[in-house]
């Protein structure tokens, strides 16, 4: 009743905004005054509730991966092993079991749709974490032995989808695709930097990429981040014997 009282109160002296703030306040009193009879959750913790279940998680990381498999218009049976021995050495053989199952029954009754899962998770994860499952993504794509124009495409868009900005998407495309400057790519400089603009970079690019950095408790995702790790370890290493520091 109190933000009901409240919400009109607020109307009268302060209309439209104060009706909100009103209805606000007078949930988190009712809240409290449930509460003591052990039962009631704040409003304000309705509001600020940013965490995904394990099992929302996991099925969304599963509809990206199919999304990613079947962008050449083919589906790798390579890909899909590796898919399902990652999550197998993760999760454990029965777990992932019924990880695929529940996937394959969500899947019948729905359209996999790339920016509805990663709107979903923006909302759900840090940015730490979805850098993370464009790295996991690139590991699928060139499972095979090759990463495929439309798989780097698709995987573009989900990254564009997830708000990754252009030069950690690139870094990470760098992890994946060698070339003469990779190294440099990875952490995310031009080859015509200084030796103190290098440790600097290796320094930030470590403090980003750390696995500390990654506040999950997703398995899958802890070990995918200790991989991005050691490559900007190595990318560091590789520049350090080039020029000799």
């Amino acid at each position: 009743m109190i933000k009901w009282f409240a919400a009109i109160l607020g109307y009268y002296v302060f209309r439209f905004p104060g009706a909100i703030l009103g209805f606000i306040i007078g949930s988190f009193f009712d809240n409290l005054k449930s509460s003591g009879s052990g039962g009631g959750r704040s409003v304000f913790r309705d509001i600020t509730q940013q965490n995904v279940s394990p099992a929302d998680f996991e099925i969304n990381l599963l509809s990206l991966c199919s999304i990613v498999i079947k962008a050449d218009g083919s589906v790798s049976q390579t890909e899909m092993d590796y898919v399902r021995r990652y999550f197998v050495s993760t999760y454990g053989k029965d777990k992932a079991n019924a990880i695929f199952r529940t996937f394959n029954e969500v899947v019948k009754k729905r359209e996999i749709s790339a920016e509805r899962i990663c709107n979903y998770l923006n909302q759900r994860t840090r940015y730490e974490v979805r850098l993370q499952l464009l790295h996991f993504l690139f590991g699928i794509a060139q499972a095979d032995g090759t990463l495929r124009p439309a798989e780097i495409d698709k995987i573009s868009e989900i990254a564009g989808y997830f708000r990754v900005s252009h030069i950690d998407f690139e870094s990470i495309k760098a992890m994946f695709i060698k070339s003469a400057d990779n190294a440099y790519k990875i952490l995310e400089i031009e080859k015509s930097v200084t030796d103190d603009e290098v440790k600097k970079a290796y320094r930030t690019m470590a403090k980003k990429y750390h696995p500390d950095r990654v506040n999950t408790e997703n398995e899958a995702i802890k070990k995918g981040a200790e991989e991005k790790f050691k490559e900007v370890q190595k990318a560091y290493e590789i520049i350090q014997k080039e020029r000799g520091l």
